[in-house]
């Protein structure tokens, strides 16, 4: 069984100033129901100390939900919408090294005892809701019940291993397959075939000029993995992209399965 199949039944719901003025507006399914992969593992008992202090927050496509340097003060577990995690340069330059949805959770650096954010942090492709905490009471709940940390850490080290081969891949592989990487990133956390995506988000994935996004969008196109409008894209084949992709997917995607599947057992 392919790992993405795996990792799509663990995806749960398959998963304010505006940072760029390239986003536009898309908005998901209202009937989709809603949920967050790590809440789902955990215990009733877990649970009830998480749940009197979470708050549901809502974000538009380009909301800024952190910002790198700024105090680390709160945790987000989304239940619908992608956050890009974007390492920024100078000249306002930035890149993206990672995305999370509903499969896991936003503020790792709290875990690690940093109190400020390494990365700007950006709400994409679609709207999205998050039930946030903060991280003083995310510390009782952990001396209450330790096996929250234990999860929320499994989660932190999937996410190391999807931004090391973000790395790996941008000094390996060529264009299109690190463009069928990013869009099957995308699609295991949107809630449709269809995803918001422009030019500028792609370049900001690759690192590459416009030119170079547009003709990867087009070879993408001649295979027909894809369908692409403006600032929109629709996923025609799943199975081309990858094949396309190859080794530049699917490694973390296997490590959520393994210590995520089950966190009891693990």
């Amino acid at each position: 069984m392919l790992v993405a199949d795996a990792v799509s039944r663990l995806l749960a719901g398959r998963m304010n100033a505006q940072l760029f003025s390239i986003s536009e507006s898309c908005t998901a399914p209202v009937d989709q129901r809603e949920g967050n992969g790590l809440l789902s593992r955990l215990s009733g008992s877990e649970l009830s100390v998480l749940r009197p202090h979470l708050e549901r927050v809502a974000f538009r496509n380009g909301d800024i939900i952190a910002r790198a340097g700024d105090p680390a003060d709160s945790i987000c577990f989304p239940l619908t919408g992608i956050a890009a995690i974007l390492d920024p340069l100078e000249n306002d330059r930035q890149y993206a090294i990672a995305l999370v949805g509903s499969e896991g959770f936003i503020g790792w650096p709290i875990l690690l005892g940093n109190d400020r954010w390494p990365h700007d942090v950006v709400m994409r492709a679609e709207n999205g809701v998050a039930m946030r905490l903060r991280a003083d009471h995310l510390q009782a709940a952990i001396d209450a019940q330790p096996h929250i940390r234990t999860v929320l850490l499994r989660f932190t080290g999937v996410l190391m291993s999807q931004m090391g081969r973000t790395i790996v891949s941008s000094l390996a592989h060529s264009i299109e397959r690190r463009m069928a990487r990013w869009i099957l990133l995308y699609h295991d956390r949107v809630r449709a075939d269809e995803v918001c995506m422009t030019h500028e988000e792609f370049r900001l994935m690759l690192g590459v000029r416009r030119s170079s996004v547009t003709d990867a969008l087009h070879k993408l196109e001649e295979i027909q993995a894809i369908r692409s409008t403006r600032g929109r894209l629709i996923v025609r084949d799943r199975d081309a992209l990858l094949r396309l992709a190859g080794d530049t997917y699917g490694r973390a995607e296997e490590e959520y399965r393994r210590l995520l599947s089950d966190t009891d057992d693990v």
